[in-house]
């Protein structure tokens, strides 16, 4: 499971961002509420690094009232191009999953 979710968490994070604009730690508490516990705070602020770098996201550094500014992230008109093409992936890679689901008698 975690193999495979760390495929598509660069998508998740973005759609998250879709929604709107968060700082790491928001971002790692919306995947916990969306289920996805297991994922490590480490592992989404390296995640927003490389999709920071790759013009994914705009940053923007906020004031905090407990210590340094905070990194908002604001998907960027790139990270809106490439969630499109994630979930036009997701959406082809579904389906052949389902119909394969379905030829193996549902998984049974």
């Amino acid at each position: 499971m975690t193999e495979m979710l760390k495929g598509t968490l660069e998508g998740i994070v973005l759609a998250i961002l879709a929604v709107r604009p968060a700082y790491g730690y928001e971002i790692t508490a919306r995947l916990r509420d969306q289920g996805f516990s297991d994922i490590a705070e480490g592992t989404v602020y390296a995640l927003l690094v490389r999709i920071e770098r790759r013009g994914l996201v705009q940053v923007e550094r906020v004031p905090s009232e407990k210590g340094p500014p905070r990194k908002v992230y604001t998907l960027s008109a790139e990270g809106r191009d490439y969630l499109e093409e994630f979930w036009t992936t997701w959406g082809f890679l579904s389906e052949r999953l389902e119909r394969l689901h379905g030829l193996d008698g549902g998984g049974r």
